[in-house]
């Protein structure tokens, strides 16, 4: 990405406060975070002891997510906001077992997002990490970087996986995501999870931990997270939680929701086709 240093830019980062991407990474048992990182974790675990498989399995889905529209919606290009460092198993190579070909951008606010993923991606040609906030929609569309990579007038897969509760409705979330969608054609998707609020006392405890952690991390009902997807329809199975939801088999037998572990329903995930 050019900076005013050049392209090659190293960019800069504060690592005495912790950040989401840094925070998931520490969760999910990576490397890639610093002092700060491991303390706002720490917090989660201290509020939501099973927070850690909370982020595997919210990764899990996002793999199950991005294979089914890879193989079952034949989508080729991939706009993941709010990514995180591209460590673990990830966009990309879900996507590029299933399609070599395919396109994956990855845009995270967080610049040392840029600087790690310009190592780890240095050979890849197919997939690029871009510094830009979800905030700034139009930015984003604009960027000459992912413009260069994805195709706007074909298909894109956007996906907004485990950011929106970092976000509060007063901002208005939805309409950034409006603004993206709306430059994106018919046959375009858009990739969800987000936490819940269905009443159970961990919902609540997980975001007791991420505003103490991070000052942010909204819980929301089913219904108001369906308003995510813009009346787009959703694909089967729906909005369902993490562990029921697997869009490649929706018919699959699944456990009831309140047979469900108490951390396995703080996050629900979802996928919208635009008609």
């Amino acid at each position: 990405m050019a900076t005013p240093d050049g392209p090659e830019a190293t960019p800069e980062f504060d690592t005495t406060q912790p950040t989401i991407a840094r925070v998931y990474d520490a969760l999910l048992g990576g490397k890639d975070n610093f002092a700060a990182d491991r303390e706002g974790a720490a917090t989660y675990l201290k509020y939501v002891p099973d927070a850690g498989r909370c982020a595997i399995d919210n990764r899990a889905a996002l793999v199950r997510g991005v294979q089914y529209l890879a193989r079952e919606a034949g989508i080729d290009q991939f706009l993941d906001i709010g990514s995180g460092l591209p460590t673990q198993k990830n966009t990309h190579q879900a996507a590029q077992e299933i399609n070599p070909d395919a396109k994956v951008v990855y845009v995270d606010i967080d610049p040392i997002v840029l600087a790690h993923g310009r190592a780890l991606l240095a050979t890849n040609k197919s997939t690029i990490v871009v510094t830009a906030d979800l905030r700034k929609p139009q930015e984003i569309l604009a960027n000459e970087e992912i413009r260069a990579l994805l195709d706007f007038s074909r298909p894109v897969a956007l996906m907004i996986v485990g950011i929106h509760m970092h976000f509060h409705d007063d901002e208005l979330p939805d309409e950034w995501v409006r603004t993206l969608m709306d430059a994106m054609v018919p046959g375009s998707y858009l990739f969800i999870t987000d936490f819940v609020d269905t009443g159970d006392p961990l919902q609540k405890s997980m975001e007791q931990a991420g505003l103490e952690s991070l000052g942010n991390g909204w819980i929301r009902t089913p219904e108001r997270i369906e308003q995510h997807f813009l009346g787009m329809p959703l694909v089967p199975p729906g909005l369902d939680f993490l562990e029921r939801w697997n869009p490649a088999d929706p018919d699959a037998d699944v456990p009831d929701a309140d047979e469900l572990l108490p951390y396995q329903r703080i996050l629900m995930a979802g996928i919208a086709k635009k008609v």
